[in-house]
Protein backbone atom coordinates (compact mmCIF):
# COMPACT_ATOMS: atom_id res chain seq x y z
CA UNK A 1 0.00 0.00 0.00
CA UNK A 2 1.23 3.50 -0.79
CA UNK A 3 2.07 5.97 1.94
CA UNK A 4 -1.01 7.56 3.44
CA UNK A 5 -1.89 10.92 1.93
CA UNK A 6 -2.90 13.85 4.11
CA UNK A 7 -6.64 13.40 3.34
CA UNK A 8 -6.37 9.69 4.17
CA UNK A 9 -4.83 10.58 7.52
CA UNK A 10 -7.57 13.13 8.15
CA UNK A 11 -10.16 10.42 7.56
CA UNK A 12 -8.83 8.70 10.68
CA UNK A 13 -8.89 11.85 12.80
CA UNK A 14 -12.66 11.66 13.30
CA UNK A 15 -15.03 9.21 14.94
CA UNK A 16 -18.75 8.56 14.59
CA UNK A 17 -20.55 9.11 17.91
CA UNK A 18 -23.85 7.29 18.24
CA UNK A 19 -25.92 8.09 21.30
CA UNK A 20 -28.99 6.59 22.91
CA UNK A 21 -30.95 9.29 24.70
CA UNK A 22 -32.94 8.95 27.92
CA UNK A 23 -36.06 8.76 25.74
CA UNK A 24 -34.64 5.75 23.88
CA UNK A 25 -33.97 7.67 20.66
CA UNK A 26 -30.79 7.29 18.60
CA UNK A 27 -28.76 10.33 17.63
CA UNK A 28 -25.47 10.66 15.75
CA UNK A 29 -22.73 13.29 15.86
CA UNK A 30 -19.09 13.69 14.93
CA UNK A 31 -16.06 13.73 17.17
CA UNK A 32 -12.38 14.15 16.43
CA UNK A 33 -9.18 13.09 18.15
CA UNK A 34 -7.34 15.97 19.78
CA UNK A 35 -4.19 16.26 21.87
CA UNK A 36 -5.06 18.47 24.86
CA UNK A 37 -1.89 20.21 26.05
CA UNK A 38 1.60 20.39 24.61
CA UNK A 39 3.08 17.30 22.99
CA UNK A 40 6.56 18.52 23.97
CA UNK A 41 5.67 18.38 27.66
CA UNK A 42 2.37 17.24 29.19
CA UNK A 43 -0.70 16.32 27.22
CA UNK A 44 -3.54 13.82 27.04
CA UNK A 45 -5.31 12.22 24.04
CA UNK A 46 -8.99 13.13 23.93
CA UNK A 47 -12.07 13.16 21.73
CA UNK A 48 -13.77 16.52 21.15
CA UNK A 49 -17.34 17.10 19.99
CA UNK A 50 -20.23 19.50 20.61
CA UNK A 51 -21.76 19.51 24.06
CA UNK A 52 -25.26 19.14 22.59
CA UNK A 53 -24.25 15.85 20.89
CA UNK A 54 -23.68 13.96 24.16
CA UNK A 55 -25.32 15.90 27.01
CA UNK A 56 -28.56 13.84 26.95
CA UNK A 57 -26.98 10.47 26.16
CA UNK A 58 -27.31 7.58 28.58
CA UNK A 59 -25.38 5.21 26.29
CA UNK A 60 -22.80 5.71 23.58
CA UNK A 61 -21.41 3.66 20.73
CA UNK A 62 -17.95 4.37 19.30
CA UNK A 63 -16.34 2.56 16.36
CA UNK A 64 -12.53 2.55 16.15
CA UNK A 65 -10.28 1.38 13.34
CA UNK A 66 -7.66 -1.18 14.28
CA UNK A 67 -3.95 -0.83 13.69
CA UNK A 68 -2.63 -2.82 10.73
CA UNK A 69 0.86 -3.50 9.50
CA UNK A 70 3.37 -0.77 8.76
CA UNK A 71 1.66 1.75 11.02
CA UNK A 72 -1.42 1.88 8.80
CA UNK A 73 -5.06 1.01 9.49
CA UNK A 74 -6.41 -2.46 8.91
CA UNK A 75 -9.40 -1.60 6.73
CA UNK A 76 -12.43 -3.70 7.51
CA UNK A 77 -11.25 -4.45 11.05
CA UNK A 78 -13.16 -2.45 13.63
CA UNK A 79 -13.48 -2.31 17.40
CA UNK A 80 -16.88 -1.20 18.66
CA UNK A 81 -17.09 0.15 22.20
CA UNK A 82 -20.44 0.46 24.01
CA UNK A 83 -20.49 2.75 27.03
CA UNK A 84 -23.05 3.41 29.75
CA UNK A 85 -23.27 6.73 31.62
CA UNK A 86 -22.03 8.28 28.41
CA UNK A 87 -22.84 11.92 29.13
CA UNK A 88 -20.93 11.79 32.42
CA UNK A 89 -17.66 10.89 30.67
CA UNK A 90 -17.33 14.29 28.97
CA UNK A 91 -15.81 17.51 30.30
CA UNK A 92 -17.63 20.65 29.18
CA UNK A 93 -15.84 23.70 27.87
CA UNK A 94 -15.14 26.07 30.78
CA UNK A 95 -17.54 28.60 29.26
CA UNK A 96 -21.01 27.09 29.30
CA UNK A 97 -22.18 28.97 26.20
CA UNK A 98 -19.37 27.44 24.10
CA UNK A 99 -20.86 24.29 22.57
CA UNK A 100 -17.81 22.06 23.02
CA UNK A 101 -16.85 19.18 25.28
CA UNK A 102 -13.95 16.75 25.48
CA UNK A 103 -13.42 13.28 26.91
CA UNK A 104 -9.99 11.87 27.76
CA UNK A 105 -9.51 8.74 25.68
CA UNK A 106 -8.75 6.87 28.90
CA UNK A 107 -12.33 7.53 30.10
CA UNK A 108 -13.69 5.78 27.01
CA UNK A 109 -11.21 3.03 26.19
CA UNK A 110 -8.85 0.97 28.33
CA UNK A 111 -5.09 1.37 27.73
CA UNK A 112 -4.85 -2.22 26.53
CA UNK A 113 -7.46 -1.62 23.82
CA UNK A 114 -6.22 1.85 22.86
CA UNK A 115 -2.76 0.51 21.99
CA UNK A 116 -4.31 -1.51 19.16
CA UNK A 117 -6.32 1.35 17.64
CA UNK A 118 -5.39 3.39 14.60
CA UNK A 119 -5.93 7.03 15.54
CA UNK A 120 -4.68 10.23 13.93
CA UNK A 121 -4.68 13.01 16.52
CA UNK A 122 -4.96 16.65 15.59
CA UNK A 123 -3.12 19.11 17.84
CA UNK A 124 -2.53 22.80 18.39
CA UNK A 125 0.38 22.88 15.92
CA UNK A 126 -2.35 22.94 13.25
CA UNK A 127 -3.91 26.14 14.59
CA UNK A 128 -3.19 29.19 12.44
CA UNK A 129 -1.35 32.05 14.08
CA UNK A 130 -3.10 35.44 14.31
CA UNK A 131 -0.83 36.62 11.48
CA UNK A 132 -1.81 33.65 9.31
CA UNK A 133 -5.49 34.25 10.03
CA UNK A 134 -5.30 37.92 9.19
CA UNK A 135 -3.52 37.16 5.91
CA UNK A 136 -6.28 34.80 4.77
CA UNK A 137 -8.87 35.96 2.30
CA UNK A 138 -12.49 36.38 3.32
CA UNK A 139 -13.25 33.58 0.86
CA UNK A 140 -11.15 30.47 1.46
CA UNK A 141 -11.81 26.85 0.50
CA UNK A 142 -12.46 24.56 3.44
CA UNK A 143 -13.15 20.90 4.03
CA UNK A 144 -15.34 19.38 6.72
CA UNK A 145 -14.93 15.77 7.87
CA UNK A 146 -17.77 13.95 9.57
CA UNK A 147 -20.94 11.89 9.38
CA UNK A 148 -23.78 13.86 7.74
CA UNK A 149 -27.14 12.15 8.45
CA UNK A 150 -25.03 9.48 10.16
CA UNK A 151 -23.50 8.33 6.88
CA UNK A 152 -20.12 6.62 6.77
CA UNK A 153 -18.38 3.74 5.04
CA UNK A 154 -19.22 1.30 7.80
CA UNK A 155 -17.19 -1.53 6.31
CA UNK A 156 -13.97 0.50 6.33
CA UNK A 157 -14.92 2.91 9.13
CA UNK A 158 -14.37 5.97 6.95
CA UNK A 159 -16.12 9.36 7.28
CA UNK A 160 -17.54 11.66 4.62
CA UNK A 161 -15.61 14.65 3.27
CA UNK A 162 -17.52 17.81 2.39
CA UNK A 163 -16.17 20.91 0.68
CA UNK A 164 -17.23 24.53 1.05
CA UNK A 165 -15.91 28.02 1.54
CA UNK A 166 -15.67 30.49 4.37
CA UNK A 167 -18.74 32.73 4.34
CA UNK A 168 -17.24 35.31 6.70
CA UNK A 169 -13.60 36.16 7.30
CA UNK A 170 -12.09 33.54 9.68
CA UNK A 171 -9.97 36.25 11.33
CA UNK A 172 -12.98 38.31 12.43
CA UNK A 173 -15.24 37.41 15.36
CA UNK A 174 -18.68 37.08 13.80
CA UNK A 175 -21.19 39.01 15.89
CA UNK A 176 -18.51 39.64 18.51
CA UNK A 177 -18.14 35.91 19.30
CA UNK A 178 -15.15 33.69 18.54
CA UNK A 179 -16.97 32.19 15.56
CA UNK A 180 -17.18 32.48 11.80
CA UNK A 181 -19.55 31.18 9.12
CA UNK A 182 -19.01 28.67 6.34
CA UNK A 183 -21.01 28.07 3.18
CA UNK A 184 -21.44 24.30 3.15
CA UNK A 185 -24.18 21.69 3.43
CA UNK A 186 -24.47 21.16 7.20
CA UNK A 187 -26.74 18.18 7.83
CA UNK A 188 -27.74 16.35 11.02
CA UNK A 189 -24.81 14.23 12.18
CA UNK A 190 -22.26 16.88 11.19
CA UNK A 191 -22.26 18.43 14.66
CA UNK A 192 -18.70 18.40 16.00
CA UNK A 193 -17.04 18.12 12.58
CA UNK A 194 -13.60 19.71 12.29
CA UNK A 195 -13.46 22.50 9.70
CA UNK A 196 -10.07 22.77 8.03
CA UNK A 197 -8.33 24.95 5.51
CA UNK A 198 -6.83 22.49 3.04
CA UNK A 199 -4.68 23.29 0.04
CA UNK A 200 -3.25 20.33 -1.88
CA UNK A 201 -0.32 22.52 -2.89
CA UNK A 202 -0.72 22.11 -6.66
CA UNK A 203 -1.34 25.32 -8.51
CA UNK A 204 -1.38 26.47 -12.14
CA UNK A 205 1.82 28.43 -12.76
CA UNK A 206 1.94 31.41 -15.18
CA UNK A 207 3.64 29.23 -17.82
CA UNK A 208 0.58 26.93 -17.71
CA UNK A 209 2.52 24.24 -15.91
CA UNK A 210 1.62 22.66 -12.59
CA UNK A 211 3.50 23.91 -9.59
CA UNK A 212 3.58 21.97 -6.34
CA UNK A 213 4.39 23.64 -3.07
CA UNK A 214 3.30 20.89 -0.72
CA UNK A 215 -0.05 20.58 1.06
CA UNK A 216 -1.23 23.16 3.59
CA UNK A 217 -3.51 22.21 6.46
CA UNK A 218 -4.88 24.49 9.15
CA UNK A 219 -7.49 23.69 11.80
CA UNK A 220 -9.98 26.56 11.65
CA UNK A 221 -12.72 25.40 13.97
CA UNK A 222 -15.61 23.10 14.89
CA UNK A 223 -19.08 23.14 13.34
CA UNK A 224 -21.90 23.47 15.86
CA UNK A 225 -24.96 25.27 14.47
CA UNK A 226 -26.66 26.68 11.40
CA UNK A 227 -29.14 29.46 10.62
CA UNK A 228 -32.59 28.41 9.42
CA UNK A 229 -35.27 30.52 7.80
CA UNK A 230 -38.73 29.99 9.26
CA UNK A 231 -42.08 30.30 7.48
CA UNK A 232 -42.79 33.30 9.68
CA UNK A 233 -39.85 35.12 8.14
CA UNK A 234 -37.49 34.96 11.15
CA UNK A 235 -33.92 33.68 11.00
CA UNK A 236 -33.01 31.37 13.89
CA UNK A 237 -29.62 29.90 14.76
CA UNK A 238 -30.04 26.34 16.05
CA UNK A 239 -27.55 23.60 16.93
CA UNK A 240 -27.00 21.19 14.03
CA UNK A 241 -29.38 18.32 14.90
CA UNK A 242 -28.03 14.90 15.81
CA UNK A 243 -30.93 13.04 14.22
CA UNK A 244 -33.24 13.38 11.22
CA UNK A 245 -36.91 13.86 11.96
CA UNK A 246 -40.03 13.79 9.81
CA UNK A 247 -41.66 17.14 10.52
CA UNK A 248 -43.75 19.68 8.65
CA UNK A 249 -41.49 22.04 6.72
CA UNK A 250 -41.49 25.15 8.88
CA UNK A 251 -37.73 25.79 8.93
CA UNK A 252 -35.62 25.99 5.79
CA UNK A 253 -31.83 25.42 6.06
CA UNK A 254 -29.81 27.98 4.13
CA UNK A 255 -26.61 25.90 3.76
CA UNK A 256 -24.62 27.98 6.19
CA UNK A 257 -22.83 26.75 9.29
CA UNK A 258 -21.62 28.43 12.46
CA UNK A 259 -18.09 27.39 13.39
CA UNK A 260 -16.46 27.80 16.80
CA UNK A 261 -12.92 29.08 16.28
CA UNK A 262 -10.22 26.48 16.90
CA UNK A 263 -8.47 28.70 19.44
CA UNK A 264 -11.29 27.75 21.84
CA UNK A 265 -9.80 24.25 21.98
CA UNK A 266 -6.83 25.65 23.89
CA UNK A 267 -9.16 26.59 26.73
CA UNK A 268 -9.58 22.92 27.67
CA UNK A 269 -5.98 22.83 28.88
CA UNK A 270 -6.70 24.68 32.11
CA UNK A 271 -9.63 22.40 32.95
CA UNK A 272 -7.65 19.24 32.23
CA UNK A 273 -4.66 20.55 34.20
CA UNK A 274 -6.86 21.33 37.23
CA UNK A 275 -8.08 17.73 37.17
CA UNK A 276 -4.55 16.32 37.01
CA UNK A 277 -5.10 14.91 33.52
CA UNK A 278 -2.14 16.50 31.72
CA UNK A 279 0.77 14.09 32.09
CA UNK A 280 3.90 13.33 30.03
CA UNK A 281 3.09 10.97 27.15
CA UNK A 282 5.38 8.77 25.13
Amino acid sequence: MHAMSLPEQLAHSTIRIECETQAGETAVGTGFFWAVGDRNSSWVPAIVTNRHVVEKAKRGLLGFSLMGGGGKPSYGCLRTIKLDNFADRWIGHPQRLVDLCAAPLSSLVSPEISRGLFIVRLDKSLLPTPAELSSMAALEEIIMVGYPIGLCDGMNNMPIFRRGVTATHPFLDFGGRKEFLIDAACFPGSSGSPVLLYDAGIKLAPDSGLKGGGPTLKMLGVLYAGPQYSVTGTIDVIPIPTKCEQVAISRIPVNLGYVIKAERLLEFEGVFRSRGLLVPQA
